[in-house]
């Protein structure tokens, strides 16, 4: 009986990879292999900085994938202490997230408003938004420097809002993200039933209140998905900060670590800039893996409905 039970499974298991394959095709085939190059492309770098993070400037400089002969915790500790990655990563949280709360508080009602409310002008301002996309950030660098050094001036708000602050970064990152954040929601806001809405305003319910407590929770698989596509686009923004802080202290960690690559060709300290780079890459790996299931959840439930 067993035997008989054990050659059951083993031929279902044949027939299932022959059917799988059956299905694949050439074109299949063809983007399996696509994918696992890509994969090796990715990984292979993440793997390799992970490694020399714990190494010596020799072994680094020796055999590439040669495990180390004892790890160098003390490389996190100089990238962390001496390079000052600790307050550079502070400054990059602060930073993002309130630009992040921000970009999905004013960017989810916009989209709302502009995917359930019908009025005048409602596709101008939607593709208003959606132009946005089209236009690099590189093209707005010299006018954005003049329009946040003009905040400055404001009377009271000036010296909290203007260049070398954070919070001047923090409304321009919003101002960045806004474009795809209203242009990915509106889509989603599009697919919800409004029966429930409508039946909450009969009962009394404000649009306030439709909004935050039926229709944000409704989208939530679209929100966590944009949400933590604005954390990775914000953690890893560079030219932005490059342009608006120039005062140290104010550094965010791609600032940071630009700085220590620069340095390592003078004071050859690699295993400092291998551990800082760990750090910076660490944060976002363990958020994306942590909302892995949301973010495909999210996307596949746009793309189906």
């Amino acid at each position: 009986m067993t035997t008989m039970i054990s050659w059951t499974a083993a031929n279902s298991r044949k027939i299932a990879r022959q059917e799988r394959k059956r299905r694949l095709g050439p074109l299949g085939i063809l983007t399996h292999l696509a994918l696992l190059v890509w994969t090796l492309l990715v990984m292979v770098p993440i793997l390799w900085t992970f490694l020399a993070s714990v190494k010596s400037e020799d072994e680094i400089f020796g055999d590439a994938w040669s495990l180390p002969a004892s790890l160098r915790w003390d490389n996190f500790a100089r990238a962390w202490e001496q390079a000052h990655i600790g307050q550079y990563m502070l400054n990059s949280v602060i930073v993002v997230t309130f630009s992040t709360f921000g970009t999905m508080l004013i960017g989810s009602m916009a989209a709302y408003v502009l995917a359930r409310y019908p009025f005048r002008g409602n596709r101008a301002v939607y593709l208003l938004f959606v132009s946005g996309l089209a236009f690099p950030v590189y093209l707005a660098l010299t006018p954005l420097f003049f329009v946040v050094q003009n905040m400055g001036n404001v009377p009271l708000l000036g010296p909290f809002i203007g260049l070398n602050t954070h919070a001047g970064l923090v409304l321009v990152y919003i101002a960045y993200s806004m474009p795809f954040t209203v242009f990915f929601l509106s889509a989603f806001f599009r697919t919800l039933p409004t029966a429930v809405g409508e039946a909450a305003m009969v009962d009394g319910a404000s649009h306030t209140r439709v909004f935050f407590q039926i229709m944000l929770p409704m989208a939530r698989p679209g929100i966590i998905s944009i949400t933590i596509f604005n954390i990775l686009g914000q953690w890893n923004q560079y030219q932005l900060p490059l342009v608006l802080l120039q005062e140290r202290d104010k550094w965010v960690l791609t600032q940071g670590i630009a700085d220590i690559s620069t340095a390592a060709g003078y004071d050859q300290d690699w295993s400092a800039l291998f551990a800082a780079l760990t750090l910076a890459i660490l944060p976002m790996l363990v958020v994306y893996t942590v909302f892995q299931r949301q973010i495909q959840s999210g996307l596949t439930s746009g793309a189906l409905k």
